[in-house]
């Protein structure tokens, strides 16, 4: 039986392991510091561990690391009393360096305005619109009903959306080329 006790630790400590780049883009799309980031991802992983027993479904691994990250970022919230950018970015190999700067634009852009949203709304259009976690996964994550995540999602979306078109429209006036007379 040890010999079988081992073997699911071993597999729980690789499965930890492979959701440790995870658990840090959820971080950092939450506080936008790298070493805040880092810090929030070793103390879920270090607490995942610790407390790994209380696992009880090893299906649900990744929602038992998310309200972990969850209750680490709260706790450094409310020592630190201050809201952060939050910043979601993909690496592009091979676009040239004007789609670089426009991707990198959009992506700031995006950052700047998901930042204005509530903590509570930032963090639900986080884990599902970053993340790909589930509506019921969010809600258990979260202890909040299930409806209340729809309906933070909803205004999220809602306010991103606008957000963004205010963005473009003020952009658009900006960076309108225009000819002019040369003598």
């Amino acid at each position: 039986m040890p010999v079988f006790k081992g073997l699911l630790q071993k597999q729980l400590h690789n499965r930890l392991a492979a959701s440790r780049n995870r658990l840090y883009r959820l971080a950092y799309a939450w506080c936008n510091d790298a070493t805040v980031s880092d810090d929030l991802t070793q103390d879920a992983m270090t607490k995942a561990l610790r407390n790994s027993r209380q696992l009880k479904d090893p299906a649900k691994l990744d929602q038992w690391l998310n309200g972990i990250l969850i209750n680490c970022w709260r706790d450094h919230y409310r020592s630190r009393k201050e809201h952060e950018n939050i910043d979601d970015y993909e690496l592009y190999e091979n676009d040239t360096p004007e789609q670089q700067w426009v991707q990198s634009d959009q992506r700031q852009r995006i950052r700047h305005a998901i930042a204005k949203l509530p903590e509570s709304q930032r963090m639900v259009v986080t884990l599902v619109d970053i993340d790909g976690t589930s509506y019921a996964d969010v809600a258990e994550t979260m202890q909040i009903p299930i409806g209340t995540v729809m309906s933070r999602l909803c205004r999220a979306r809602k306010t991103l959306i606008q957000r963004l078109q205010d963005l473009r429209q003020v952009t658009a006036t900006v960076n309108t080329p225009y000819l002019r007379r040369v003598k």
